[in-house]
């Protein structure tokens, strides 16, 4: 079984680029995270030039190694595509913007499949997958 970084490799290599110091430092911060992550957060966390940040994201974006989510506020924050990370929603936080991944038990996650297919069944519309984000406030902001 391949690792995240050769899988990582792989999928730049498909594009002509390299995996460098800053891509793999942008991959283990992501890796590490509980949630996605916006580019002000990792630029927080890394010792990496903003413009060299901004190039990582949107290459490992066009490789499909991460998920871009569009949020509250305007803010993008990204995560480690599903083939990576393992299937799961997330709740947001409306007032401070915070994003943290829930994994759904497989009785739960199953039912909510069912959901989609009942929605979608009606519209003649194949689903290819599903997220779900709740909303709301987080327990600091309420």
């Amino acid at each position: 079984m391949q690792t995240l970084d050769q899988q990582v490799i792989q999928r730049l290599a498909a594009l002509g680029v390299r995996y460098t110091s800053g891509r793999q430092a942008v991959i283990r911060a992501l890796s590490a995270a509980d949630g996605p992550r916006s580019a002000q957060e990792l630029f927080d966390q890394l010792d990496l030039p903003l413009s060299s940040l901004y190039r990582s994201l949107a290459v490992l974006e066009e490789a499909e190694v991460l998920t871009p989510h569009h949020g509250a506020r305007g803010v993008t924050r990204y995560e480690l595509a599903e083939w990576a990370a393992g299937h799961h929603h997330h709740v947001v936080c409306e007032s401070c913007g915070a994003v943290d991944d829930v994994h759904l038990d497989p009785a739960l996650e199953r039912e909510l499949e069912r959901l989609v297919h009942e929605i979608v069944d009606s519209l003649s519309f194949s689903p290819t997958g599903h997220a779900l984000e709740v909303e709301g406030r987080c327990g600091s902001c309420k």
